[in-house]
């Protein structure tokens, strides 16, 4: 026959008696209860946190929307200085991030913040790389991210006045591998701008642009499959990035003068869908 279970051995009656005579008050009880005041405190943080990420990621790829009409735009410093105010409004954000983490490790949360970090790293990125032509680094990116301000002391006294006001202040450290998967991600939005150029009329940009993506694709290559999965992963998008715009060099150093310039554009576009329908096939 079937074995008994273990619990069939018991009466219904006799574990509901069981249980109402738990006491409450007990050392037990009282430990289970802070397990849960705890967990249920860390889980409402994880969950401002994923949408605190969310902010970011939002605005971040409206900054990124914004600084590619900068190649068509008339006069490109009122859209530097729009994307200036956004990016700023973002690190607001991030500061409400920092100020959830005091306290905290963040790497228990970081999987909650890590793909705003990743969007605001590659906004930052694509705007620094407009005005310099360069590639900004992680000590920089660490150091808009350093944030001051006045925190009110929690007092018992009912009349507080300014005096409680203490300058505090809140920083958050982009991780080495949050910079790198960013820096990733902005080749895609480059290769972007290289096409944008062209049509244009800009023929100079997409040499720059393919000089610049060489070196980041140098430097991934370096790290190989010695880094994190996810960098590792993202090194297929890198490449294919750099072969849109070498390729867009190549017809314009070869067919340039061949091709009017307002088809450029039409022509690179052309050739970009047949590298991803034969990469996609391989």
């Amino acid at each position: 026959g079937f074995r008994k279970r273990k619990h069939d051995n018991f009466p219904h009656g006799q574990r509901r008696e069981e249980k109402e005579n738990v006491n409450p008050s007990s050392a037990l009880m009282t430990s289970f209860k802070s397990f849960q005041l705890e967990l249920d405190t860390r889980h409402d943080k994880y969950e401002r946190l994923v949408k605190l990420s969310r902010d970011i990621t939002i605005e971040s790829k409206r900054t990124i929307f914004l600084l590619h009409r900068f190649t068509s735009a008339p006069n490109g410093e009122e859209i530097l200085n729009e994307s200036e105010v956004k990016l700023d409004a973002v690190r607001r954000k991030i500061k409400q991030v920092a100020q959830e983490l005091i306290g905290e490790d963040m790497y228990q949360f970081h999987r909650a913040i890590s793909p705003g970090l990743q969007e605001y790293i590659e906004a930052v990125s694509f705007q620094y790389f407009i005005k310099t032509r360069s590639l900004i680094s992680v000590e920089e990116i660490n150091k808009q991210l350093i944030f001051t301000g006045e925190e009110r002391e929690e007092t018992t006294n009912t009349t507080s006045n300014s005096h409680d006001k203490q300058p505090h202040t809140w920083s958050l450290k982009v991780t080495p591998v949050d910079y790198l998967l960013g820096v990733a991600d902005l080749t895609g939005e480059l290769m972007r701008l290289c096409i944008s150029s062209v049509g244009n009329g800009d023929i100079d940009t997409p040499f720059e642009l393919s000089q610049f993506l060489r070196q980041i694709y140098d430097g991934f290559t370096f790290i190989g499959n010695t880094g994190p999965y996810e960098v590792s992963k993202k090194l297929y998008t890198l490449k294919q990035s750099l072969a849109k715009v070498e390729n867009a060099c190549y017809t314009l150093k070869v067919r340039g003068s061949e091709i009017p310039k307002h088809m450029l554009a039409d022509v690179f576009s052309t050739k970009t869908e047949l590298i991803d329908q034969e990469e996609s096939l391989s």
